[in-house]
């Protein structure tokens, strides 16, 4: 059990449950830490997030340059071609030179590039390693609270009011949403360590898992419109690409009667597939801010502002594309592709 929480407990129970408003408030303070924990390391990564932003314009910029000296160079070698000389004198520019220039700088450019690459690389490096291990340090002493906090309410269950019981339902939803927070960390961190190991994946297997394992109210549906394809990819990937999009499907659908639909259409090239709910929907304003690492729409408790940025991360890692269409308080359709 954690030395604090088991510190608490000798203190304040030791005469019986007299003094419970003390007890709940040490709970309280404790968890408190591990929130100031959890801010430190959304700060970090929302900084990497904008170094990230920041290099990936830098790069696009040297690329732009990049493509301005190609096509000085083509040009260069277009009054080079021997069917185009003529008994003209030649005018006194000197394409030896122009080239060689060209070369420089390109050399140039190719080595900042590099360099920029390689400082982000370890940037990136060590923020991953400081979310693991941070992540890794949260989930013992939140397993024990967790489980303290169930041991009470189980023991308890007759003696509690309703102020208690209701204060111990508030501190087990942080719990777990903090679980949910440091293990969403702990997957995002993974995307880029884990090997990419490609094998023959059934999606409808692999779907079919997905809807078995997660909670889905009884007033949701999750239907698969058409026979999914088998694809050639990293298993690892793929569950957490689909299982992230049809949780949010399901999580923010507040209708009634919810659905979630997923389906596809084949190209010549690639797959295209779309998840659809009738949800609560997502303005405009909001369509790219949901993305982004720790960027949520909603106060639910349920939300961390990880899910779809992971699944940006995977497509993007493969030069996939993701983009939707959604309408507030209408619904959402995810599309996203996947190359054969």
């Amino acid at each position: 059990m954690n030395l604090l929480l088991k510190r608490q407990i000798g203190k304040h129970l030791k005469n019986g449950l007299n003094h419970m408003d003390q007890f709940l408030e040490s709970i309280d303070n404790s968890y408190k830490n591990y929130e100031d924990q959890i801010a430190i390391l959304q700060h970090s990564m929302k900084i990497s997030s904008d170094e990230l932003y920041e290099a990936n314009q830098k790069l696009r910029a040297e690329a732009d340059s990049l493509k301005e000296i190609n096509k000085n160079l083509e040009f260069i070698l277009n009054s080079m071609n021997l069917d185009t000389i003529t008994n003209e004198p030649l005018n006194e520019f000197n394409s030896s030179d122009y080239i060689k220039h060209q070369t420089i700088e390109i050399i140039k450019i190719n080595k900042q590039r590099e360099e920029l690459l390689y400082s982000l690389e370890k940037q990136n490096q060590s923020l991953n390693e400081y979310a693991h291990i941070v992540s890794h340090d949260l989930k013992s002493p939140l397993r024990s609270i967790h489980s303290l906090i169930t041991w009470i309410q189980e023991d308890n269950e007759k003696i509690f009011d309703e102020k208690t019981s209701n204060y111990f339902s508030l501190i087990q939803k942080k719990v777990e949403k903090m679980n949910h927070l440091i293990q969403g960390i702990l997957t995002y961190t993974k995307i880029d360590k884990v090997n990419i190991i490609k094998e023959e994946i059934d999606l409808n297997d692999l779907v079919n898992n997905i809807v078995n394992m997660i909670f889905i109210p009884s007033h949701v549906e999750v239907v698969i419109k058409n026979k999914l394809p088998i694809i050639r990819n990293d298993a690892f990937r793929m569950q957490q690409l689909f299982q992230n999009l049809i949780s949010n499907a399901i999580n923010f659908n507040d209708k009634p009667s919810g659905f979630v639909d997923i389906a596809f259409v084949e190209k010549e090239k690639e797959y295209i597939f779309s998840i659809k709910d009738n949800g609560v929907g997502i303005s405009d304003k909001d369509q790219e801010k949901i993305f982004q690492i720790f960027e949520s729409i909603t106060v639910d408790d349920k939300s961390t502002g990880i899910g779809l940025s992971i699944v940006k991360r995977i497509l993007d890692n493969s030069n996939e594309k993701i983009w939707l269409e959604s309408q507030e308080n209408i619904g959402t359709t995810f599309f996203f592709t996947l190359h054969k």
